[in-house]
């Protein structure tokens, strides 16, 4: 049992939903899903806390223009500014990735000032403290979302231990000069004597191809330049991937009915399942801030939900960043990434809060 939970994984799930209808994707519903279990949420806490329900509707409204609009120019701002400057077009292309949590922080943080300035009877921290619960679940799911696209994946562990993330290959593989019907990456269960304990674990790629007008010895020689061509020269293969260069192409061809069955027997690289260990910690923060929440209600001083969010949240991000793959190529010569830079002021942040708020003490029962 323990030698099958430290064993590596080989991650190639499909992004969509459902397959055959790309549009619909894992990301994009489990973001919607945030907000929509955040709403539900947010009404429960009104309404315990004798605030009008309706309300919720006016800052879900807010939180979700925020998040969108604030993560998108967090990216544009701090990650590639060059890129994005030169061609403004390019910043409402959403769709092509580019989300950065800091500036969805910052955005979030203005809006709910906008929306307590607009809203009487309710002060900008009691407002922040409640939607730092659910932002904490969100980003939880968010990042469920993002191993799901096999993004924002972690540094090589290592060991024989980890995440090989391999949708990008099969991708590339996909555009082979042959009729591939399906492409499918496991771990092999016949090949444990090549583990060195280095991190380089074995990978299988099962590559079903029509028949079509291909013989044997025809579809062998497309394979043997054509298959060791994207499993080497790539980007994305060779960051996943450790494919000797030097050597011949190990694979095996098996005819069947109508096809072929190829197994492509190569190496990927194991690395740290980031994404599982923020959604973890997330969550976690959901939940001992839901707990403090149940407990204390209006009696909370306000801003000691945001501090312990600012801390908590922003402290395990500077943390995790450690064993994270850079995000853009100028971060490569750093000490601290621009993750862990924009982190420190939240923190620090979070402490004053937290500071002014036991300053004020818990608030007495409204009798």
């Amino acid at each position: 049992m323990l030698s099958f939970i430290l064993s590596y994984i080989v991650w190639d799930p499909n992004p969509a939903v459902f397959s055959g209808f790309e549009r619909l994707r894992w990301y994009s519903l489990l973001f919607a899903l945030g907000f929509i279990i955040s709403q539900q949420f947010m009404v429960y806490f009104f309404r315990k806390e004798g605030q009008d329900e309706r309300l919720v509707d006016k800052l879900t409204i807010y939180m979700v223009l925020a998040t969108i609009i604030g993560a998108r120019l967090g990216h544009v701002l701090f990650y590639e500014p060059d890129k994005y400057l030169s061609n403004p077009l390019s910043i409402l292309k959403v769709w092509e990735g580019g989300l950065a949590s800091h500036g969805a922080a910052v955005a979030i943080l203005f809006a709910l000032w906008l929306y307590a300035k607009r809203t009487p009877g309710q002060s900008y921290l009691w407002v922040v403290d409640r939607i730092v619960i659910v932002t904490a679940m969100t980003g939880a799911l968010i990042r469920v979302g993002n191993l799901m696209n096999s993004e924002i994946v972690g540094k090589d562990s290592g060991t024989d231990s980890g995440f090989v993330f391999a949708r990008d290959t099969e991708e590339i593989l996909q555009n082979l000069k042959v009729p591939i019907e399906s492409i499918d990456a496991y771990k092999p269960t016949d090949r444990d004597s090549e583990l060195t304990g280095n991190g380089i674990v074995p990978v299988n790629f099962d590559l079903v191809i029509s028949k079509g007008n291909f013989s044997r010895e025809e579809l062998s020689q497309i394979l043997e330049q054509d298959i060791k061509y994207a499993l080497t020269r790539f980007n994305s293969s060779q960051e996943f991937l450790a494919e000797p260069a030097e050597t011949p192409l190990d694979y095996e061809i098996k005819e069947q009915p109508g096809n072929y069955l190829v197994t492509v027997h190569t190496f990927g690289k194991a690395k740290y399942p980031t994404q599982i260990y923020e959604a973890a910690s997330y969550f976690l923060i959901f939940l001992v801030l839901l707990a403090m929440w149940i407990k204390y209600k209006s009696n909370l001083p306000d801003g000691l939900l945001l501090g312990l969010f600012l801390i908590s949240v922003f402290g395990m991000r500077f943390i995790w960043e450690f064993f994270k793959e850079v995000q853009v190529d100028f971060e490569s010569g750093m000490q601290f990434n621009m993750g862990q830079i924009l982190s420190v002021p939240l923190v620090l942040l979070g402490f004053f809060l937290i500071f002014r708020a036991l300053r004020s003490g818990f608030k007495k029962e409204k009798i």
